[in-house]
Parts: C-alpha cells; structure tokens; sequence
C-alpha cells in the first residue's frame, strides 16, 4: 500500500515510517522544510514539500495514495491562541482529507487523544473529549470518525498523554523540558494523577494495524502504561537531571495546567484483544531513564 502519512518526521511519525516501510508499505511524507526532506528521504520515504496548512497539496497526496496516517499537529502550547490555531489548522487539514478519500473505501488513520474519564480508567467505547483547551482536536477527529458513512475507513488511534522513545517525546518530555529551565522537577498538585503511556514503536505498530484492517468509524487506544502517578515521573526527571522534586502550582503550566492536574488513566484491553496489539517496548519510567543530565 502506498500511504501518505504527515508528522513524518516527528517522534511518532518517523517511527511509523519505518514501521510501514519495514511492513512492504511505500510511503509519501509530507515534508515542511528541506531539512524534513532530507531526513525522510533518508528513512526510506518520498518526500513532498509542504506544511499543514497547505490543504492543496495535502489534497493531492491522498488522491495518489491508497491512504493517509496524519500525525502532524503543531504542538505549540506557549499560549491558548497558539494552541487554537494549531488545532483550527489540523481541524482544516482532516476535512480536506476527508473531501479527497468520499466514496473511495480507503483509509484514513487520524490521531486523537485518550478521553478523562472521572473514577475509572478512559477506554475506547467512551468518546472523544469535545470540551476544554484541546476540544476543538476531538470534534475534528470525531467528525473524521463520521466520514465512515461516506466511503472513508476512517479510524482514530488514541494517544497517551505520553509518547516516548529514548527518554524523550509527550508530556513527560515537556516536564523535563520545564524542569531544566526551571531548575526543578515539578509535578502539579500532589502528583498523584495519572497520566497513561506508551513507547512510540510500539504505538507505529498499531498505526499500521488501523491502517491494514481497522473497521471504518473506529477508535483504539495505543496505551501500554495505564497510569504513571505524575510524582513518581518527576522523580526520575529529578534524579536524572540531579534537580529537587517538588509540587508547584498547575497554574505555572500555563494553557496546558487543567489537563496536567487530571486523573487521565486509561485502558488498552479492547485493542489489544480485537487488533492482536501486544506493547513490547520499555514502559515510561523505564526509559525516562535514558534522559541525558
């Protein structure tokens, strides 16, 4: 299958390039600069220069595939507009896929976020979350979801708070990033919430199984750790950073402070019983540990 897959070149992205490519796919990768051409070539990947906003070009990759992954999203939370924008641009890009793939019975594998469930761990029988800073991408992946009635194996993979691979990537990441410029590993609150991971290799894996056989208006979740407590995820930033572990205010995490205080665990036990996933990679406290003083 020739996929056209976007993000290709991010920490999940390039995992999932080399899980299709290793798999017998072929892949397209949209690329946003010429250093992004170069490390998609590189992996095996022809590459088409052009940013996400470029809805044009995203049209025309997905009328040449036989499919699309879309794993690009700005990431940018330095502030509630900026986090706005990036979703308003990713809400534009699925709707122009889903414009190209109608009555085509191709696939369309999007990325969506494990739902916050109060008093039990999320699963994928609960739907998207719609409301809250970060809404705006589950209405888009919802409405991809509803493209299923119109032709299109739309699919969602459900993503932990926590993508990691050697140390690096989700939340996680953006903890031991606030802590080297703060010069302390902090948790929000009392650090006993819970924040579901997985390795990105293995949440490649699932990407290519959505994408192969997923049924069409589905969700699965790609969670290998149900819930880390936030604390226990500071600490090992700390030791690794050799900084004091301390609460700090959730308010100090700016736009992205009410999803850091929530009890987010979720649960994996559908997907991994109905597609044959099995996560085989370090859990999240395991390769913290790869994280470079």
């Amino acid at each position: 299958m020739r996929v056209f897959v976007t993000g290709a070149t991010g920490l999940v992205g390039s995992a999932v390039v080399a899980e299709l490519i290793g798999h017998g796919h072929t892949v397209l990768a949209l690329a946003r600069s010429e250093v992004a051409v170069t490390v998609a070539e590189a992996a095996g990947a022809q590459a088409i220069r052009g940013a996400l906003a470029d809805l044009e070009i995203l049209r025309a990759g997905a009328a040449e595939t036989d499919g699309v992954i879309h794993l690009a999203f700005a990431n940018d939370f330095s502030s509630a507009d900026a986090l706005a924008k990036a979703i308003a641009e990713e809400t534009a890009a699925l709707a122009t896929f889903g414009e190209a793939l109608i009555g085509s019975g191709r696939p369309l594998v999007t990325v969506s976020g494990t739902p916050v469930i109060p008093g039990r761990p999320s699963t994928e029988a609960d739907p998207a979350l719609i409301e809250g800073p970060v809404g705006g991408r589950g209405r888009a992946v919802t409405a991809a979801l509803g493209l299923a009635s119109r032709g299109v194996r739309s699919s969602a993979i459900r993503l932990p708070r926590t993508v990691h691979n050697k140390g690096l990537g989700g939340f996680a990441g953006l903890l031991t990033n606030i802590a080297r410029q703060r010069g302390v590993a902090g948790y929000p609150g009392d650090g006993s919430q819970r924040w579901p991971a997985v390795h990105a290799l293995d949440a490649a894996a699932l990407f290519r199984i959505a994408l192969e056989r997923a049924e069409s208006g589905t969700s699965w979740h790609a969670v290998a750790d149900e819930g880390d407590k936030v604390r226990d995820i500071a600490a090992v930033i700390g030791r690794r950073l050799a900084l004091p572990v301390e609460s700090v205010a959730g308010e100090s995490f700016g736009p992205l402070g009410p999803i850091f205080m929530a009890d987010q665990p979720s649960s994996s036990t559908y997907t991994q019983e109905t597609l044959g996933w099995t996560p085989t990679h370090p859990s999240l406290l395991e390769d913290l540990e790869n994280i470079i003083p």
